[in-house]
Formats: structure tokens, C-alpha cells, sequence
């Protein structure tokens, strides 16, 4: 995700950094945040959150050490048969920085997963989870979206028949525009593509898988991906 000083906003107080990065103030609270996935699995420590890993069966393997990150690990294999990937050459994303993910973004991807088996989706392919941060990053500090490998970029959705769909090419959207909601959400034009990619960033919203879920409605950066994001000690959520 291109947000420019959003990297710099990563040391702020959670509710400080939203409402600086995206405008405005602190996005409203949730009436019952502590319930909804993002926020439950963000609170998980390292171990807890690989015990859940292991008791959904996700295969997986710990990364060793990865600067910025709680619990660093690559994804052995599919969620719920989707294969969430960069566009890197496979004998290159089994060492690819972009591919390392933290263990609490896994499981809101597991929940995403299941979603995205509903519109036949067997593919991710996503431009980076985890960006390291600056080599100045203090030792032990933890960083926030991708330096914390808790966001994901996603650009193309492929589905069982060889489907694909393009954020760029078929969502749809404006900046300033409104991606889920009433009717002015719509897509302009409206395509069987760009109602699909609606319903699946929205139905995820909507869910409270991720805390930060940006669009091409956004900014243009955003154009071309979905920006899902898992923010620790967040309680609020923002759709843009």
C-alpha cells in the first residue's frame, strides 16, 4: 500500500494514527468491538496465536526473525482452497520478504478465505504483506501494517474457471467515492465484475475481519489493490 506517510503515522496512538492518515478524527467505535474477528485476533500474543493456527489445521512455518513483526510465519498452503501469493516466480516467494505474514492477519485471511469459497476464488495474488521497516527500526519494536506484516495488498482475485478479477480494471470506483453501503455505492459502470468485487470487500467489512479496509475509492495509490488490514490495540474500523 502506497499511503506515504502512513509508515510515519506507525508510531501514533492507534486511534491518533486513523485519524491522521485517513482524515478527519478518531473513526467512530464499534458498540461491541471486543467481539468482532480483527480486534479479537490483533489482542492474541505469539503463542496463542499459533495454537489457533495449528487447531484450524492452517499449515504454516514460524519465520525466524523478522524485524517488526509479533509472530512472523509463511503459509504452507491454501485457506479454505485459496492460495494467497505475490506474482514473484514460485522459487522466489519461498524467500520473498513480501510473503511473510503475521500470524493475526493468517487467521482474518482464514475468515476472508472462507468468504472469497463463496465466489469460487482459488487465488490471491496480492503485491506485499510484510515491508520491512527502515534498517534504523529499533531492535524488539514492533511496527504496525505491512512493517508488521498485518496488511495485504490484494490486486487480482482468480476463480476455479480462470476467471480473474482486476481491482484496476473492474472495480469500478471514483475517488471520494463510497465503496459499500446504500446506493451510491454502486459502481459506475455496473458489471457482474465490478458487483462481485463489491460484495466481496464489502461482505468482509462487514464481518470485522480487518480493522483498515481501503479501496480504489480511496486514493489513487490505491487504484489497483485492496488495502486489508489487522491493527492492533484498534477498536474501530474504517472502509474508505
Amino acid at each position: 500500500m502506497a499511503l506515504g506517510g502512513l509508515l510515519a503515522a506507525a508510531v501514533l496512538g492507534s486511534a491518533d494514527r486513523a485519524g491522521a492518515v485517513l482524515g478527519g478524527g478518531p473513526p467512530p467505535v464499534d458498540p461491541d468491538p471486543a467481539s468482532t474477528p480483527a480486534v479479537r485476533y490483533a489482542s492474541l500474543g505469539r503463542a496463542a496465536c499459533f495454537e489457533e493456527l495449528e487447531r484450524r489445521g492452517i499449515r504454516f512455518s514460524p519465520v525466524d526473525s523478522a524485524r517488526g513483526v509479533l509472530a512472523p510465519v509463511r503459509l504452507k498452503g491454501p485457506l479454505h482452497g485459496v492460495t494467497f501469493r505475490t506474482g514473484l516466480p514460485a522459487s522466489q516467494r519461498a524467500t520473498s520478504p513480501w510473503e511473510i505474514v503475521d500470524c493475526r492477519l493468517a487467521l482474518a485471511l482464514d475468515d476472508f478465505s472462507a468468504q472469497l469459497a463463496a465466489h469460487d476464488v482459488v487465488e490471491v495474488i496480492h503485491y506485499s504483506v510484510y515491508r520491512p521497516p527502515a534498517p534504523k527500526w529499533p531492535d524488539g519494536k514492533l511496527a504496525s501494517r505491512h512493517p508488521g506484516a498485518l496488511a495485504i495488498d490484494a490486486g487480482s482475485f482468480v476463480k476455479r474457471d480462470g476467471t480473474v478479477l482486476q481491482v484496476e480494471r473492474d472495480f469500478h470506483g471514483h475517488i471520494g467515492g463510497v465503496p459499500c453501503g446504500g446506493a451510491e455505492a454502486r459502481p459506475v459502470p455496473a458489471s457482474p465484475e465490478s458487483l462481485e468485487l463489491r460484495s466481496i470487500v464489502c461482505d468482509a467489512a462487514d464481518a470485522r475481519l480487518f480493522n483498515v479496509v481501503l479501496t480504489p475509492d480511496f486514493n489513487w495509490p490505491h487504484r489497483n489493490h485492496f488495502h486489508l488490514e489487522v491493527t492492533a490495540g484498534a477498536r474501530w474500523f474504517v472502509v474508505r
